[in-house]
């Protein structure tokens, strides 16, 4: 007796609802562009930073888009003027993600 039949019979009445798929499967909700979005790498007070820039699609979007990176690549970084600004030189990893999610990058120096 596993932990569903137990609740049903400890509450008869209960009607449980499943969560739909479309609640479930979020993640792809980000609005994929023609062009590419373009990835640099800079050097700003002698540290090395990677910006993105080039999204033509809702800011909050590349807000959230913003802050997905952020979290995967366990960095700080920033979202100004339309720009993500991201701590450290990880154009390669940065890239493999987009690319997962189906935008296309194009690579900017160096």
């Amino acid at each position: 007796m596993d932990l569903k039949d137990q609740l049903k019979h400890l509450f008869p009445d209960h009607i449980s609802e499943e969560p739909s798929e479309e609640l479930q499967d979020n993640t792809n909700d980000i609005w994929i562009q023609d062009d590419p979005i373009i990835c640099k790498y800079e050097k700003r007070k002698g540290k090395p930073i990677t910006i993105l820039e080039g999204y033509n699609g809702a800011e909050d979007d590349f807000k959230s888009l913003a802050k997905e990176l952020k979290q995967k690549l366990s960095v700080g970084g920033s979202y100004k003027n339309e720009k993500i600004i991201i701590q450290g030189d990880y154009r390669d990893k940065i890239m493999e993600i987009l690319k997962a999610k189906g935008f296309s990058v194009k690579r900017v120096g160096g």
